[in-house]
């Protein structure tokens, strides 16, 4: 036997890598463990060995080193005194039998079993290799192959029965859990091989597939779930005994369900609290197709569901590879379920409407007062120092938006250096709404708030109520049961009526700003197309957008869409006729906010005017509010001591537009003196406001 001794170091050497620590002096220190680890090994394996001198010790296997290597086969070397063993951790948490569970989960028969213990046994325990190249009289097949499998377990090898659990269809093949590799050897010949993740879960390790890796979303369980003290998302009885009745399937068996979206996120939440419900972990799946049998057994070996959401395009193929009796799983989508994706059609169901502002939801992703009591405090007790429920109103956003929404407003207040406020939880949550509407649409980002509204007081409760109307249309049409039905949506939908320049488009401007949404000022040269149905399909475009974003939708001078139609006299008559039959149907289904303004209310087709939830006539504005117009506009503007805007807005008649465009005529006149703004500088840009309009300057020459 070979005595190996341990190499001395310089003791001056080690003494200098004690005294001054370095990375290079810890690397050395490790590696003189491994040496010794290495020659306990070498010491173990030659006291015994009867082939330890053989100079051709293993290229072949006598039958003395076989009968040596089952006497000491599972008796490693004992571990130096400071090192733990490797896996010991992981050993003692898998104490159960997980081969037994697993094989109970997927009904597996004790033959499937003897043959997996017998493919798996050389990945766990390498004393089965000199072992299985004996038996294989191959020294370099140290796997198990079909024919020795079945001596193993005791059977003929022309046993049809036996030999069929080797075939594709058969379980262990068809649930991924084994290989029969090389097709070109006899069949008896062929070698069995074990996926790596097999071996690691029956081990202890629940690390996911690594060939899953980046495609696994975490599915976090809704607050209600969590906490049942923040109360249900889906809190209309409706939703949630939909969302009580889906859990009840699912608990029964694996199945397949197709939840059909009306907008993108609402399956989601639905999903995830009934698989709760039911005791389900689930894989929340987006990646290629060519992983789905991975997923599959990752499924299979957690007993987990899998989850899709939201489905690509072309789901053909991804549906048909995940059409598997055994596994739940939860297809989420916005299109409708076409039978030709597979031949099991699954359960299809129509996901509930995400309701707006789920406060229960943002309260738990803020970690704030999940029972807020809104006479506890003016923020309604949530310890936020603002009025989430307000807040939130709304938005529509799924649990996991809602997460996200709740990160960025976090990150946006820790750069701020302050704590989370109302306008962090807006320009997060607008962040989570953007979509593909800047293709049609221009995007404002509203700066302003209702105190840049000068307005009678009728047409400024009308805006006031057009806000509460988009707050509160969830509650009023979904819960309180007041839609009209026929499929129509909950949409909101104004239209602004005025002179130019009378304030309307400011005014959905400050509408938007009050409900934390951007604003979309629809692009009529993007619609309108000579093409016959090219406008009809422009139109879908941005509605179907507006449907799946939180934003204020504005047609600007509506009139070139939402006009008349007229008596057909020829095909345009009738290709425009068909624009305006379209424009009706699709306002009915329409769920977002849409606004739309024209100068004369008598131009847009008294149709879609029964369809609006309100109309706003917007005034010109008389002497005392033509005053307050140029007060407003000249709020931080350097006026001299004896500018006075009360004679100019006496004078002349001009709308809040024209106002603003004189002041700033005024401005750089002023700015170019180096001066404050004069009375004379107002009263020359109302002038050229006049002039522009064509209109006659009263008194001209006079001032």
């Amino acid at each position: 036997m070979t005595t190996h001794t341990r190499p001395e170091h310089d003791e001056t050497t080690a003494t200098a890598a004690v005294a001054h620590p370095s990375p290079a002096a810890e690397l050395l220190v490790r590696l003189d463990l491994l040496r010794a680890r290495a020659a306990l090994l070498v010491d173990h394996r030659g006291a015994g060995d009867p082939t330890a001198g053989d100079p051709l010790r293993g290229l072949y296997l006598s039958e003395e080193a076989v009968q040596h290597v089952l006497r000491t086969a599972g008796r490693p070397a004992a571990a130096p005194a400071d090192q733990e063993p490797a896996g010991s951790d992981s050993a003692r948490m898998a104490g159960r039998d997980r081969l037994a569970d697993l094989a109970a989960r997927l009904g597996l028969t004790e033959l499937d079993v003897r043959i997996l213990l017998t493919a798996l046994a050389p990945d766990v325990d390498r004393s089965f290799e000199p072992l299985y190249g004996y038996l294989n009289d191959d020294v370099s097949r140290r796997r198990a192959t079909v024919g020795l499998a079945l001596d193993l377990c005791g059977l003929p090898p022309h046993l049809a029965e036996a030999r069929a659990r080797f075939h594709r269809a058969a379980p262990l093949a068809a649930l991924g859990l084994m290989t029969v590799d090389e097709p070109e050897r006899p069949f008896l010949g062929r070698g069995l091989t074990v996926p790596d993740r097999l071996v690691a879960h029956l081990l202890g390790d629940d690390t996911p597939d690594a060939a899953l890796a980046g495609h696994l979303r975490p599915l976090v369980a809704p607050a209600a779930a969590r906490d049942p003290s923040y109360g249900l998302s889906y809190d209309s009885s409706q939703d949630s005994e939909f969302t009580r009745r889906l859990a009840a399937r699912l608990a029964d068996g694996p199945l397949t369900v197709h939840l059909r979206e009306h907008r993108e996120g609402d399956g989601l939440g639905c999903a995830s609290a009934a698989l709760h419900a039911a005791g389900l972990d689930a894989l929340h799946y987006s990646g290629p197709e060519d992983r789905i049998p991975d997923l599959l057994r990752e499924a299979r070996l957690r007993g987990s569901a899998i989850l899709i959401s939201p489905l690509p395009d072309q789901p053909a193929t991804l549906v048909r590879a995940l059409a598997a009796a055994d596994v739940p799983v939860l297809l989420i989508g916005t299109h409708p379920y076409d039978p030709q994706w597979c031949d099991r059609d699954p359960l299809v169901l129509d996901a509930p409407r995400q309701r707006a502002g789920a406060v229960s939801d943002w309260a738990a992703a803020l970690d704030t007062n999940p029972n807020p009591d809104p006479d506890a405090a003016p923020d309604g007790g949530s310890g936020l120092g603002f009025d989430l429920a307000a807040t939130v109103a709304p938005y529509r956003l799924g649990s996991d938006r809602i997460r996200r929404a709740a990160r960025a407003a976090h990150r946006l207040a820790v750069f701020d250096g302050t704590p989370v406020t109302a306008a962090h939880l807006r320009v997060a949550a607008r962040q989570q709404s953007a979509s593909g509407l800047e293709r049609h649409a221009r995007r404002i980002r509203p700066d302003v708030g209702w105190d840049d509204l000068v307005l009678p007081a009728s047409p400024l409760a009308r805006l006031h109520e057009l806000a509460l109307r988009a707050r509160h249309r969830d509650r009023v049409l979904g819960d309180w049961r007041l839609s009209a039905g026929g499929g129509r949506g909950r949409g909101v939908l104004g239209l602004f009526a005025g002179e130019s320049g009378t304030g309307k488009t400011l005014s959905a401007e400050v509408v938007a700003a009050d409900l934390g949404l951007d604003l979309y000022v629809v692009q009529l040269s993007s619609i309108v197309d000579k093409y016959v149905g090219e406008t009809e399909k422009n139109l879908e475009r941005i509605f179907t957008e507006a449907d799946r974003t939180d934003a204020v939708l504005l047609f600007d001078e509506a009139d070139a869409v939402f006009g008349k139609r007229s008596e057909v006299k020829d095909s345009h008559d009738k290709h425009a006729n068909m624009e305006s039959a379209y424009l009706l149907q699709r306002l009915e289904s329409f769920d977002g906010i849409a606004l739309l303004t024209t100068n004369l209310r008598a131009n847009i087709d008294e149709a879609f005017t029964r369809r609006l939830d309100l109309v706003v006539d917007f005034p010109f504005p008389d002497a005392g509010q033509r005053l307050a117009l140029w007060r407003h506009s000249l709020a931080r503007v350097p006026c001299a001591p004896d500018t006075d805007p009360a004679r100019v807005a006496d004078a002349f008649e001009l709308a809040g537009g024209s106002i603003r465009s004189a002041v700033v005529t005024a401005a750089y006149s002023a700015a170019g003196r180096g001066t404050p703004v004069t009375t004379a500088d107002l009263l020359d840009g109302a002038e050229r406001e006049y002039r522009k309009a064509g209109r006659l300057v009263p008194g001209e020459g006079n001032w």
